[in-house]
């Protein structure tokens, strides 16, 4: 059983150094304990996916680059979400006619990593 998800809730990035925040852009109807449900749709940069502290993958360009300045010494760069494609782990019920949000959904990252939730945002509902 998974804890679903709701605007607020927190994720880290295996390549981010802290959480970011989920911000449910994906729709506004459905609410639980007064706050808007996630659905597997918000993964819109900056709006719904808020950055990770500093990227710590050499496969993000800005690293890259950073860490070639460096002289090889890893430097690690502010994030820039870069989703790629929705949540994997979408639970039902559908919430808006989109798969809701759950506690144990992965998102990829086009840097190599991915976010997983550390904080449903609420514990009362789950899937």
């Amino acid at each position: 059983m998974a804890i679903a998800v709701v605007s607020g809730a927190t994720y880290l990035c295996s390549f981010g150094t802290s959480p970011g925040t989920l911000n449910a852009t994906s729709q506004a109807a459905v609410m639980i304990s007064g706050i808007p449900a996630a659905t597997v749709m918000d993964v819109a940069p900056m709006s719904a996916i808020s950055p990770c502290g500093m990227c710590t993958t050499v496969s993000n360009p800005t690293v890259a680059a950073a860490t070639a300045a460096a002289l090889g010494v890893l430097t690690p760069q502010p994030c820039i979400p870069a989703p790629v494609g929705t949540w994997l782990g979408g639970k039902s019920p559908m919430i808006s006619g989109k798969p809701g949000l759950a506690n144990d959904a992965k998102l990829l990252c086009a840097y190599g990593g991915s976010l997983g939730i550390v904080s449903p945002g609420q514990t009362k509902v789950i899937f």
